[in-house]
């Protein structure tokens, strides 16, 4: 019966209509023109950093130097622009959710630095009205996915937004951050999770890192041992 779905639907490019072997794979062209955070990176956020040498050398960018990170270290996959920028806004505003089938491998090879034995992958919350309104977490997605390629447990309701907050797009560093204080808290229920445990805070894409240091401090409240992030996609300088 497979052979059969197969040969009648052989599988695609989740990003173009070209053939590929497996599916919820990236074609060939569209895989050159991904623009895949590779090589020599910052050791606190995952920006791609110029130079040679493995992401995993304790270097750290211009933006980790002058801005209090409270995780330990950062990665992600890809730079938010181009094919990267059209990757992340179908999964999150076009009801592409079989796209974080595809970014949980790439999101386990990016983070396997940071990943120990008894790394729990933490998604960022949403809101329940925006959770209700785009009926799924995109960072639960990646958050469990991830966990699956990596075979580490997940817990996608350790953390909660117990209050809305406005868009950051146009906000300036110190308005992310003032906007984001407090608005993550552990879940009264699952955030028993965290408690001494690794984890590794998962969410779709990586701006100022306000978001991220919310999430970071109420794992730290709820008793995590150590934190580390992980993004689809990192909002750079030159994007």
């Amino acid at each position: 019966m497979q052979s059969l779905i197969k040969l009648l639907y052989p599988p695609q490019c989740v990003l173009c209509d070209a053939r590929t072997d497996v599916d919820f794979a990236l074609c060939g062209a569209c895989w050159a023109e991904t623009p895949f955070i590779e090589g020599l990176c910052c050791d606190t956020c995952g920006a791609p950093l110029p130079g040679v040498g493995a992401p995993d050398e304790g270097v750290i960018c211009d933006d980790c130097m002058k801005i209090a990170r409270p995780w330990s270290k950062g990665r992600a996959v890809m730079r938010y622009g181009d094919l990267g920028r059209r990757f992340m806004l179908g999964l999150k505003h076009a009801d592409r959710t079989e796209l974080a089938r595809s970014a949980g491998p790439w999101l386990a090879r990016a983070a396997r630095a940071v990943i120990a034995e008894d790394t729990l992958f933490v998604p960022i919350p949403l809101h329940r009205m925006r959770l209700l309104k785009r009926r799924y977490n995109q960072a639960a997605l990646l958050a469990q996915a991830t966990a699956q390629a990596a075979a580490r447990d997940c817990s996608p309701n350790a953390l909660i937004r117990p209050r809305p907050t406005l868009p950051l797009d146009g906000h300036s560093l110190e308005q992310r951050f003032a906007t984001l204080s407090g608005a993550i808290v552990p879940h009264p229920r699952h955030g028993a999770d965290l408690a001494g445990r690794r984890v590794l805070l998962v969410d779709d894409v990586m701006t100022s890192g306000a978001t991220f240091a919310a999430a970071t401090e109420a794992c730290f409240a709820a008793g995590a041992a150590d934190v580390c992030v992980l993004a689809l996609a990192r909002v750079g300088k030159e994007t």
